[in-house]
């Protein structure tokens, strides 16, 4: 029941890169909406793995495994009818990439052991790397080469720190299996030099794959030349995975008691990329680039809050969930801008409250839910991540923390007002008839952000205080 999950897409992925384009497109929001209910299957009965040894049901993998699902389900949906809008050749390797794109992230989330993980991070390289090309211009190709040389590193680095993790048993003794469960349990007898050189290695790597600076260097290329819904998927969901295996092996550190060491090193990390985020959005002249901009603010935060642990670790959890939901919808919200102003440049755009109303209204929403106005969820996680900052006596920190996310606000809303408002003549519009199924998915996804405020299921927050208690977070 576990494999199936992710072995289903890979076989349809498969299979959709040789049908026509109209079978592959029903392929796309078929498979999304059986992978959803097999999630959501999963998260109910929670059986274990037919390989017990490889992969496992985790709290924070189920957590991921359902953001991916919800979102690749009404992305797809989005995407039907972004495809018959725009002109995109070879609409079947795009769709089967997508396929592909999130078997490997399904794998990623039920990944348990260690070299797996690593497979699985970078199998989703592989499976999205075509994404990103889809546009086959120079920008596209030098976008595509530069996401997979550097995420290739960076894997690289990460697949050294978990040669380090398995020296580490050596150098200890440590007779125990390669799993991510089973090094939890024999942490306290690993060698505390090598688990720590290792934990290094993989924060590097995963971090490029997560976009955390300084090796966020792909992210605002890729995100700008991929198509919307890829994008979507990129930040909404791959960065999202990266995070994941930084996560399980933190809860390794945190078992063994060096959970003061990766803390710090996450909360430099972190503050490195809110820090970067901040520089470079007060400039951004594109408005998908200035998105990818605030996925690298949010993965900063999220980095910050897991290292502060306590309340802020609860914090950071709740802003990888609402940054899913509300950075996907921001992004299918600028695939909208884009076809219905034909130019990427913020300064061609403007006056999107009367030209495109229904666009304005979930691109408007999903800024202020990013830049977390309340009562957003965003601004609930970092309330918590400052609070936590300030109850562990990290106040450098928490001040360097507020004043980035003052001046990133002031350029992201300088930015979205002159899209929203700006009425200067110059600005033409090629004409987007705002279809529902183009529409309603960012809707839904914010209307989902808003409810989890106000109302979180017992067995969701149950999962969530489940997962940040082995990094040493909750509320205690």
């Amino acid at each position: 029941m576990v494999e199936i999950v992710f072995l289903a897409p890979f076989i349809i992925g498969i299979i959709a890169f040789f049908l026509p384009k109209e079978i592959s497109r029903r392929l796309l929001v078929g498979i999304g909406a059986i992978h959803l209910l097999l999630s959501l299957l999963l998260w109910k009965n929670r059986p274990e793995a037919i390989f017990k040894s490889y992969f496992a049901v985790t709290p924070e993998g189920l957590l991921s495994l359902l953001v991916i699902s919800l979102l690749f389900f009404l992305i797809s949906i989005y995407t039907v009818a972004y495809l018959k809008e725009s002109e995109i050749q070879h609409e079947n390797i795009f769709t089967g990439s997508m396929i592909l794109f999130l078997s490997t992230m399904t794998m990623v989330t039920l990944s348990d052991h260690i070299m797996v993980m690593w497979i699985a991070i970078e199998a989703t390289t592989l499976a999205s790397a075509p994404l990103i090309y889809t546009h086959r211009s120079a920008a596209s190709l030098e976008a595509t080469w530069k996401y997979v040389l550097i995420c290739s590193v960076g894997i690289a680095m990460a697949l050294l720190g978990s040669v380090l993790i398995t020296l580490s048993m050596d150098i200890g003794n440590v007779d125990a299996p390669l799993s991510f469960s089973a090094l939890v349990i024999v942490a306290k007898t690993l060698d505390p030099m090598w688990l720590k050189a290792g934990f290094v290695f993989i924060l590097v790597g995963y971090g490029t794959k997560m976009g955390l600076a300084p090796m966020h260097t792909w992210l605002p290329d890729a995100h700008s030349e991929a198509p919307s819904p890829a994008s979507a998927l990129l930040s909404g969901v791959l960065l999202n995975c990266a995070y994941l295996g930084i996560f399980k092996t933190n809860k390794i550190m945190h078992a063994a008691g060096l959970n003061d060491f990766s803390g710090t090193i996450l909360i430099v990390f972190g503050l490195m990329s809110i820090l970067a985020a901040a520089t470079f959005i007060l400039k951004q002249n594109e408005y998908k680039r200035m998105l990818a901009y605030s996925s690298i603010e949010n993965m900063g935060i999220i980095a910050v809050g897991t290292g502060i642990g306590g309340i802020a670790a609860y914090g950071a959890v709740i802003c990888m969930i609402h940054h899913s939901l509300i950075k996907s919808s921001l992004f299918l919200s600028s695939g909208n801008i884009l076809l219905g102003y034909g130019d990427r440049f913020i300064k061609n755009t403007g006056d999107m409250v009367t030209r495109m109303p229904k666009t304005f209204v979930a691109f408007f929403s999903g800024f202020a839910g990013i830049s977390g106005f309340p009562p957003f969820g965003i601004f609930i996680g970092e309330l918590f991540i400052i609070v936590g900052a300030f109850k562990t006596g990290h106040y450098i920190a928490a001040g360097i923390f507020i004043l980035s996310l003052c001046v990133i606000f002031a350029g992201f809303a300088n930015q979205v007002m002159k899209i929203s408002f700006d009425d200067s003549d110059s600005n033409k519009i090629i004409g987007l008839k705002e279809k529902a199924s183009m529409v309603w998915p960012q809707y839904i996804l914010l209307l989902t952000s808003l409810i989890l405020c106000f109302y979180m299921p017992d067995t969701l927050y149950q999962t969530i205080i489940d997962a940040v208690t082995a990094i040493g977070g909750g509320f205690k």
